[in-house]
């Protein structure tokens, strides 16, 4: 019976021996895991205050004096992109006399591409947008977005669009630039 007793005290000793093991194992990895969720807030963190960073830059550019040209541009390519007769044309308020000024030379580009690359002629009605509570908001940093067909085709070429697109497609080189992993 003593012998017996042992057996069974020796039986539960390593059974609790286990059973804290794996606590430990289950403690370990919850700190690791809290670890892990801690470094990736930061490093969002950290991403997040660069792309503001870089939307302060875009501003920056929307105050240039070669800011006319880009909006032509951007224009010029919504259009290009949209493929309508019927466009409209929305900037933030401070910009609607710029977009106003440079619209004639921007459609007047883009009839030219066309022509030149698949020989039609075109003659689209863009018109910037008159309503004034629908102007685009600071957070867009500058740029233009188009629509057609009562806003439901829509080409959004705002500096913060663009500056969104080439975060996403930069972000693994951003990464690892940022963050490179210790061997």
């Amino acid at each position: 019976m003593v012998h017996e007793a042992k057996l069974s005290i020796q039986d539960e000793f390593t059974k609790k021996e286990k059973d804290r093991e794996i606590q430990e194992r289950i403690a370990r990895s919850a700190e690791i895991g809290e670890c892990r969720v801690k470094k990736m807030k930061v490093r969002d963190g950290l991403l997040q205050t660069l792309l503001s960073e870089s939307g302060a830059k875009c501003a920056v550019v929307a105050r240039g004096q070669n800011y006319p040209q880009l909006l032509q541009k951007l224009i010029v390519q919504g259009l290009i992109k949209i493929e309508e007769n019927e466009v409209t044309v929305f900037c933030r308020g401070e910009d609607v006399a710029t977009v106003s000024k440079v619209l004639p030379e921007a459609v007047k580009e883009y009839v030219e591409i066309i022509k030149r690359e698949a020989g039609v002629t075109m003659k689209p009605l863009v018109k910037v947008n008159e309503d004034r509570s629908k102007d685009l908001g600071e957070d867009t940093h500058g740029g233009v977005l188009l629509t057609a067909l009562e806003t439901k085709i829509k080409c959004d070429n705002t500096m913060a669009a663009r500056l969104h697109l080439v975060y996403e497609e930069l972000l693994p080189a951003i990464r690892a630039i940022l963050f490179p992993e210790q061997a």
